[in-house]
């Protein structure tokens, strides 16, 4: 099943650029398809992956041997982080060969503590995010919420999706996270991974969390660090731009890059568009949707998550009150269920203030929009919202 994708990777001659993202969201596939002319190198293989950790050379010594036709497209370098060293060498073939690269990874995590070059700044930087409602055009949102938007996931039949769900987990955010030098403890770190089925798009408390992964509260800490420089999950902070002793000001909430995964890891299926798990896997959702429009669009927005000690709570905030978004998994908001966002819209007058929801139309409480989760995305994406 091919996508077309929103990311638009267009490189002037002689500009190079970074592409990240988590393992199988589909930049291969992107890169093989848009720039079908270049030459490519994949670190994956092994044989690539020996010759160049021994000598990096070999690298620039193979990319000189081809043409001038071959080497006027980008060359690409995929799966660049397992061999840092070779960075020098294509830093050279820039500078001195005026040759464009786009380098093309899991994580720079690895790079950044290996202090390896980065390239001081020539390279520009993309993302790629698992598939938006937009790219798939699918109306089943109880298909988006269990079987992901990673697309080998999301195309997988409805018999096979979590068994890929299972091996993407244990083979790449365990085991491949502890082989790449990670985290050294593998055990902690998988017990870490249980302990996550609890606390997904909750307030995090490190120290419960550090309790039952047998560590302490600073590793735990690394580990959600871990996991935000490979791109698999998100943590995002409290608003408080007005000091209250009434808001809990230190506490972030975790978000897995994939509403799939965090469900597998969750042990949550979605069976109907209603109840706690529904609204959870919707929240988990929308802030897929809202991360990969701030990646894809260049907004240069922050968002964050609102709650009081009295437990009145807004979902997701953007930018300093610009926006407030509630997320409630119904098919019939009522007033009790806009506590929060009413809070928070007395206090800070927001721009705009919104409640996504499953009701079949849009409409107004006072100044409070109400609509629709499938009219909400296609505003966002149509610019209308942020």
């Amino acid at each position: 099943m091919n996508f077309r994708r929103i990311l638009d990777i267009d490189v002037p001659k002689s500009q190079s650029a970074f592409l990240w993202g988590a393992r199988k969201t589909g930049k291969t596939t992107y890169l093989k398809q848009k720039y079908s002319q270049s030459l490519y190198f994949d670190f994956l293989k092994t044989d690539l992956f020996l010759d160049c950790l021994r000598s990096p050379s070999l690298l620039r010594e193979r990319i000189l041997a081809k043409s001038e036709e071959i080497l006027a497209f980008p060359i690409i370098l995929d799966e660049v982080q397992k061999v840092p060293q070779i960075l020098d060498e294509v830093h050279w073939l820039i500078e001195n060969r005026g040759l464009s690269f786009i380098l093309c990874g899991s994580s720079a995590r690895k790079l950044k503590r290996g202090h390896a070059n980065l390239l001081g700044g020539r390279a520009w930087r993309y993302q790629m995010a698992p598939l938006t409602f937009s790219e798939t055009g699918e109306c089943n949102l109880l298909k988006i919420l269990n079987q992901g938007l990673i697309p080998s996931h999301y195309a997988a039949s409805e018999v096979h999706y979590r068994k890929s769900l299972k091996a993407y987990i244990a083979d790449y955010l365990i085991e491949e996270v502890f082989h790449e030098g990670l985290t050294r403890n593998i055990q902690a770190f998988s017990r870490f991974f249980e302990a996550l089925a609890h606390c997904q798009g909750e307030m995090l408390n490190f120290t419960n969390i550090a309790r039952d992964c047998g560590v302490d509260a600073k590793t735990v800490r690394e580990y959600f660090l871990i996991l935000e420089d490979t791109l698999v999950g998100t943590l995002i902070y409290p608003y408080n731009r007005r000091k209250s002793r009434e808001i809990i000001t230190q506490m972030p909430r975790f978000y897995f890059f994939d509403v799939g995964v965090g469900g597998y890891i969750a042990r949550r299926t979605v069976m109907e568009e209603k109840g706690e798990q529904f609204g959870r896997a919707l929240e988990h959702f929308i802030f897929m949707e809202l991360q990969a429009y701030k990646l894809y669009r260049e907004r240069e927005f922050e968002i964050y998550y609102w709650r009081t000690k009295s437990g009145q709570e807004v979902d997701f905030i953007l930018n300093d009150a610009e926006v407030c978004i509630e997320v409630k998994g119904t098919s019939l908001v009522k007033p009790s269920d806009m506590k929060g966002i009413c809070a928070f819209k007395d206090e800070h007058r927001p721009d705009k203030s919104i409640v996504v929801c499953n009701e079949r139309e849009p409409r107004l409480s006072g100044d409070i929009r109400i609509i629709p989760w499938q009219l909400f995305l296609e505003e966002l994406w149509g610019g209308m919202i942020v």
